[in-house]
């Protein structure tokens, strides 16, 4: 057994209480004796939802010695509700306790710097790995392997039941909808995203006429469909004969369903069923490339455009040539608009095309932004929108309009746009003609889209589970401005040189992998630009000597690292090879006597 460092863990604590615990409040003390991994997330960042997936299977196959404990730690001021917390544990079907800390008090012990992060408790309590971003998975699982076997043999590890205790189930026949569309006879079809299925209702939007999908998680194709938490839906333009009638955003599953309505039968059209990662194929046929969380779908300049939300881009999909690839975005995270291959988004959620044809609104979530595309030069516009850290409820003039993480847009037919303002608990209006933003609705639960119905909107009340009916008023409710910033504290470092360090050791048992080349990668940008003197751009060293610039007093350092290990063993003929890969957006404030060195743990400790 390799000797590893060891640091006591500091006590969880919460404001906001334990969830999935049957009403207990935890302690270490309580999870004494078990593999303990720490989650820390946000339930609006995509990359905490995949990793939430990836740690499904480590929860299943160590039941009885690991205990995974959520902290959810909020970004925006509506994942400080209490409610949307509880129900966000119950729409993505967490199975562990979760605590609800809303003044980012365990995070702040955890010298936490970006979701999600995962922390590795021993157990006997101490703190012996942790890990940023995405992929770590087999890393942990190993991790796990050694720690039952010392504790184990030390007479420490205590196995049985953890403390999860299962929430009373729900009945209902939609469960955290996602978006809707209308259909030619007036019903509805609903992305059913919490049972997993799609469901048609009548022209009340209540009655249930069918299901698609048993409502287990799968990616099953024919007549007897399974679905994986789907949400975008764009029905196939009339004309067009393509063998089904409605494409689905089949977001856990990574994939593009299509929907023949006559009987139901599903076929998949784009993705494998496997999650995009850095140096995957960005383009080519479409069952053969790999997709990252689509999110929404939309008909849009001959193709099917698709929000994708785990990479941060707009890819499409041509069902002519059967292939599929890149539209817009670099992968990096962010607000920056113009042509197309250098745009940046941050979580895309939610299309729809203009009446005219000529634009491609986007509700851009994580900059809380209204966007769009025009249509034959696919350049990127901003309507609404600052950045990653601004957020809040105010109206008036575009430029200073303010929304939060918005999930939906419904292009209305004299040319403005209607958002699903989804964390202000809101719907939305951008007037294009003028420039100016309304109110249209409040008191709706996380509403994530609408369709137009005649004089009337219809909102996808995900967290209502229900589609509310509202008439489209004449004149704006009229709402107290409100705005907020991202409450993470930021980095004080100096102006002028900053010794930027990503720490990454292989797991145990692995090595970088240099069979191709550098196994490592770092990008790294700043918002202003001006913040970075020199230190921008792409390189192989996750180390990297920055200079910051002096005439600033805040801004934010963009850094994406990526880390390729694999099996070390010259006896594996085929070593299995894994992908480790985190984005931070690290605010930072430029003070004399400021720090000169900025540490990012990507895998171990710092």
């Amino acid at each position: 057994m390799a000797s590893r460092a060891r640091v006591r863990a500091p006590e969880l604590v919460g404001a906001g209480g334990w969830l999935n615990t049957g009403g207990k409040d935890l302690t270490l003390a309580d999870l004494r004796g078990k593999c303990v991994v720490l989650d820390f997330w946000t339930f609006c960042c995509i990359n905490c939802l995949h990793v939430l997936d990836e740690l499904r299977e480590l929860e299943e196959k160590h039941r009885d010695t690991v205990v995974i404990v959520g902290v959810h730690s909020p970004k925006f001021v509506h994942e400080a509700d209490h409610q949307a917390v509880v129900d966000a544990v119950a729409r993505y079907q967490v199975e562990h306790p979760v605590l609800d800390d809303p003044a980012l008090a365990t995070w702040k012990q955890y010298a936490v710097r970006a979701w999600p992060t995962l922390v590795v408790i021993d157990p006997e309590g101490y703190v012996v790995a942790q890990h940023a971003g995405e992929g770590h998975a087999h890393a942990i699982e190993r991790l796990v392997g050694e720690l039952e076997a010392e504790h184990a043999a030390k007479g420490t590890l205590r196995r049985g039941d953890g403390p999860y205790v299962a929430p009373e189930p729900v009945a209902g026949a939609l469960k955290f909808p996602g978006k809707a569309v209308r259909l030619a006879d007036g019903h509805f079809l609903v992305a059913d995203s919490g049972q997993h299925a799609l469901v048609e209702l009548a022209e009340d939007g209540e009655t249930v006429v069918r299901r698609i999908g048993d409502g287990e998680r799968g990616l099953v194709d024919g007549d007897r469909p399974r679905f994986s938490e789907p949400q975008g839906l764009a029905l196939v333009p009339a004309g067009l004969d393509l063998g089904y009638d409605v494409v689905v955003a089949d977001t856990v599953n990574h994939a593009l369903r299509g929907v023949r309505l006559a009987d139901g039968t599903v076929t998949t059209l784009a993705g494998t069923g496997k999650q995009w990662w850095q140096g995957s194929a960005t383009e080519g046929p479409a069952r053969e490339v790999d997709l990252s969380s689509p999110w929404d779908v939309a008909f849009f300049d001959g193709r099917v455009w698709i929000a994708m939300a785990g990479v941060h881009q707009l890819w499409a999909y041509d069902p002519a040539t059967g292939t599929v690839g890149v539209a817009a975005g670099t992968t990096n995270e962010g607000l920056v608009d113009g042509p197309a291959a250098e745009a940046w988004f941050a979580q895309p959620s939610g299309l729809a095309v203009s009446a005219d044809g000529e634009r491609l609104w986007v509700a851009d979530s994580e900059t809380s932004a209204l966007r769009w595309v025009a249509r034959g030069t696919h350049c990127v516009h901003t309507a609404v929108g600052t950045g990653l850290f601004d957020f809040g409820h105010r109206d008036g003039a575009a430029e200073q309009a303010l929304l939060q993480h918005p999930l939906g847009v419904t292009a209305l037919p004299d040319g403005s746009v209607a958002i699903a303002d989804t964390y202000n608990h809101a719907l939305r209006r951008f007037d294009a003609a003028s420039g100016e933003v309304s109110t249209l609705a409040t008191d709706l639960r996380e509403p994530s889209g609408a369709v137009l119905v005649d004089e009337d909107i219809v909102v996808v009340e995900s967290a209502r589970h229900r589609l509310t009916r509202l008439r489209l008023p004449e004149e704006a409710v009229r709402v107290e401005a409100v705005a907020h910033r991202t409450q993470r504290a930021a980095t004080k470092v100096a102006p002028g040189p900053l010794r930027l360090d990503v720490v990454f050791t292989a797991p145990s048992g692995q090595k970088l992998d240099l069979r191709y080349g550098p196994s490592t990668r770092l990008l790294v940008s700043a918002t202003p630009p001006e913040l970075l003197v020199s230190g921008a751009g792409a390189d192989t060293d996750l180390s990297r000597e920055l200079v910051l610039s002096g005439e600033l007093t805040e801004g934010v350092l963009h850094v994406s690292a990526m880390a390729a290990s694999c099996d070390d063993d010259p006896a594996i003929e085929y070593p299995a090879c894994h992908v480790h890969q985190q984005d931070w957006g690290v605010p930072v404030k430029l003070v004399a006597g400021g720090a000169r060195r900025l540490p990012l743990v990507l895998a171990g400790m710092e």
